[in-house]
């Protein structure tokens, strides 16, 4: 009989020698340096978003002259992150692998939605790719997604960072929600985070472009100099006036689709994490040279040797 090892770890027939992953989750693990990139790309996001808020009158506010900054800043921080991964051993070449093809899924989702009326079928994606595969997973693919359907789609401009990082936390998100959910109580969590995330990625891209997009001589204008708490306040109402009718719509398809797919999908990936033993870190020992003609003269691998009966 072969005992058990813990969850999370490798499991090794000792007659066949074949490595069995045990865990029964395919989320990517988080190590130190992968949780410090992630931190420092979400405060560079932070800051991103925010920073006219706090302006002074006289700062000459456009995006358009600090977002190649922040793309700049962006694509190596997102790279920090993979490699944190790869040296922690939360990723490998599988991984990656299945980075690109569902970011390249996502890419071919985002024109069918073209965002009108606030249909844009490709957060469901990130949602359940996040919840299967973890934060770090999430993240790099949120904003890769969205980096990729920029190029098709011509869509490249001072917002597409916004885009990236408001993407990328959608991803993100889905990874940190409570792990023993499974079933129709997944589902459920997951729609409800579905739905918030739509509204918020709305609320995001809006105060990227809110502080300088509809002048000063409005009562849902962005005044530079005045208190924050007064910004926020017009903010909430440019937001309420505006595009309530597109973050809503969002929301909607983003939660209706993954009640309608998550299951199926979530499987998938989850076999997919499992076969392709993406939390298994494999050991190689040396043997010796008796052990190696015996395994190469075996009749088959896994067959008994010297008559000794079989593990069972």
């Amino acid at each position: 009989m072969s005992a058990s090892l813990p969850t999370g770890r490798a499991e090794r027939d000792p007659a066949s020698q074949a490595v069995r992953p045990a865990r029964t989750r395919a989320q990517l693990l988080l190590g130190p340096r992968t949780v410090i990139a992630l931190l420092l790309v979400s405060a560079v996001g932070f800051v991103a978003f925010t920073w006219p808020l706090l302006a002074s009158p006289d700062s000459g506010l456009a995006h358009a002259s600090d977002a190649p900054l922040l793309f700049a800043l962006l694509l190596p921080l997102l790279l920090a992150v993979v490699l944190a991964q790869l040296a922690e051993g939360g990723m490998d070449a599988k991984t990656v692998a299945m980075l690109g093809v569902l970011a390249a899924v996502g890419a071919a989702l985002r024109p069918l939605g073209t965002g009108v009326a606030g249909f844009e079928p490709v957060f469901f994606l990130l949602v359940l790719a996040g919840r299967a595969y973890g934060p770090g997973f999430g993240f790099v693919l949120g904003a890769l997604t969205l980096f990729s359907s920029a190029l098709l789609t011509a869509g490249v401009g001072p917002w597409l960072p916004f885009q990236m990082l408001g993407a990328a936390w959608v991803g993100a998100g889905a990874g940190l929600l409570p792990g023993r959910l499974r079933g129709a109580g997944e589902l459920a969590v997951l729609a409800g985070y579905a739905a918030v995330a739509g509204l918020a990625y709305g609320l995001l891209l809006n105060l990227s472009f809110w502080p300088f997009a509809i002048g000063t001589g409005s009562s849902i204008s962005f005044v530079a100099g005045d208190p924050l708490v007064d910004n926020l306040g017009r903010f909430l109402a440019f937001t309420l006036v505006t595009s309530l009718g597109f973050d809503i719509p969002r929301a909607v398809v983003t939660a209706a689709l993954v009640l309608l797919t998550g299951r199926p999908i979530l499987r998938a990936l989850r076999r997919a994490g499992r076969r392709a033993a993406f939390d298994v870190a494999i050991n190689f020992s040396p043997t010796d040279d008796r052990t190696s003609s015996a395994e190469a003269t075996a009749p088959h691998a896994g067959a008994p040797a010297h008559g000794e009966p079989r593990d069972g």
